[in-house]
């Protein structure tokens, strides 16, 4: 079916920097023709507190708009374990975790000292044309840990190019075309990936898609059943648990799909890329259920944080028939993919992940975030539901049971009630979390592995609180929520002005916006 064009948006183009900056930037180009660039340590050293600004004016102004909206535009100078620290010295309990990337906490040493070690060894990295150690070690050791239905390992670099080659893999290997995602499901946002994204926000305007992906309920297996039933189907790719909403499957669900796949010839694709690592509270999620995939993407923790990496662990028997000759070796690759400096972070990571006995201990904390969070779902009534698996968790808002403030903001721009939760854990407990996704109230925590339990008891202790004071805040979230709204659409700061500074002042609640340290208002 044909999609009709849709009208492209008028971007708004960043402020024009000042003209003290664009001289200052033309000194340096200049400077930069007749001198040596600086060196890594000089730029950290000589331009840190500019980032803002390099990012408005050279990368992404729109992400620094959302930033000054909600007061996040802080300034991070370091990380350390579960703690991101600003410029001012602040830590803050990280629960957004890089979208699930430090799983081992930021700047875990011995990840350090593994990639060191590589560097120190000068090993003959990407011979393209020649084969190297680590990246065969790193597949022998996820494998020996995966169910025993995947027997090889097809390096990548990226979640979303995992994904990837888990379609050709799958066309190529059944000679079939369809491949079957589900609704609201994400797995990247490179053009085949996006073919799979079950979320509008993130497809609109870039269709027309890869021909043949086709979408069905989350949780539905009668609907999955009927498209396998046509038997064109090359795979079905699913989230164990989806990273957009958190939304944990029906008990048989995924046991089902996987036997519908087997019957109808088509292959079953766990993409871990988010929950596989030991977030769930197992090293893969899939262990849950006692699945066995045909192939499982994997990526975000494998590397520690450091490195770009993926991977898909592949059945040997779809392997084979994609892999089935000499002048077919090369047919799928990726330039930078098995390089030794993700491997060797990789290995690391197992390493750690193992030592420090962290699936287990996400197992412990998950049960232990879920009985601190649970019972607010009978003490607060915007409090549709709390769920969660391991430190993979959510908690989903509604409308009080007077909704028309709640409708009059979700209007204005949906989602913004949960920003009266996010921004006060933010400035008043410096715990940053945020939503789950786009135009949606749900709150989603991905704590490093490593959190220490104090600070999963300080987190449920503070979001009782800013949840009871949200309960109450009509008038606020609509003054709250009216400006963002203006903010959105005229650029205008959620105070009220142009600049930073200042805040809304609002029943003990104060959404400030940072100063050029990051510092609280």
């Amino acid at each position: 079916m044909c999609r009709r064009a849709m009208s492209r948006p008028e971007h708004t183009r960043p402020s024009p920097a000042p003209a003290s900056r664009i001289q200052s930037t033309t000194r340096l180009a200049h400077s930069m023709s007749s001198k040596a660039s600086p060196t890594v340590r000089e730029i950290l050293a000589s331009r840190a507190g500019e980032e803002m600004e390099l990012n408005n004016l050279y990368l992404n102004p729109q992400l620094g708009r959302i930033l000054r909206a909600v007061g996040f535009d802080r300034t991070w100078v370091g990380g350390e374990g579960a703690h991101l620290i600003d410029s001012s010295g602040q830590r803050y309990l990280d629960l957004f975790g890089g979208h699930g990337v430090f799983a081992l906490g930021r700047n875990h040493p011995e990840v350090i000292a593994a990639i060191e070690d590589v560097l120190t060894a000068r090993t003959a990295n990407l011979p393209q044309l020649g084969v190297t150690l680590l990246s065969g070690v790193l597949a022998e050791q996820l494998l020996a840990r995966a169910p025993e239905s995947v027997g090889a390992m097809v390096p990548a670099n990226t979640g979303a190019e995992a994904v990837e080659g888990a379609i050709k893999i799958a066309r190529a290997a059944t000679g079939r075309q369809r491949i079957i995602f589900t609704e609201h499901a994400f797995h990247g946002l490179t053009m085949g990936a996006l073919s799979l994204n079950g979320n509008p926000e993130f497809r609109d305007g870039f269709g027309p898609f890869v021909p043949g992906c086709c979408r069905v309920p989350f949780g539905d297996l009668d609907a999955l059943e009927r498209e396998l039933g046509r038997g064109d189907v090359a795979a079905f790719v699913v989230e164990p648990v989806q990273g957009k909403g958190v939304n944990i499957p029906p008990i048989d669900y995924l046991a089902g799909a996987q036997s519908l796949c087997g019957a109808s010839g088509a292959l079953f694709v766990c993409d871990e890329v988010q929950t596989g690592l030991g977030r769930t509270g197992r090293l893969l999620a899939l262990e849950h259920w006692g699945l066995e995939p045909d192939m499982i993407c994997l990526s975000k923790a494998l590397s520690g944080g450091f490195i770009p990496i993926g991977a898909v662990l592949v059945s040997r028997a779809s392997f084979e028939r994609v892999f089935d000759r000499m002048k077919r070796a090369i047919r799928h690759g990726s330039t930078f993919g098995g390089n030794d400096l993700a491997a060797a972070a990789a290995l690391a990571t197992l390493r750690v992940l193992d030592g420090e006995q962290l699936v287990a201990r996400a197992a412990r904390m998950g049960d232990l975030l879920l009985e601190l969070t649970r019972p607010l779902v009978d003490r607060h009534e915007i409090v549709r539901e709390v769920r969660g698996l391991g430190l993979m968790w959510a908690i989903e808002l509604r409308p009080p049971g007077r909704r028309s403030v709640w409708n009059g903001i979700e209007h204005a721009q949906p989602g913004v009630f949960s920003q009266l939760v996010t921004v006060p854990l933010f400035h008043e407990h410096r715990i940053l979390c945020q939503v789950a996704g786009p135009r949606m109230n749900v709150i989603k925590a991905l704590p490093a592995l490593v959190v220490e339990e104090r600070e999963i008891r300080r987190f449920a202790t503070a979001l009782e609180e800013v949840v009871a004071r949200a309960e109450h805040a009509s008038a606020a979230m609509l003054r709250l929520g009216w400006r963002m709204a203006r903010h959105r659409l005229s650029g205008l700061n959620p105070a009220g002005g142009a600049g930073r500074g200042g805040g809304v002042p609002v029943r003990g609640l104060r959404f400030a916006s940072a100063g050029r340290h990051g510092q609280d208002s």
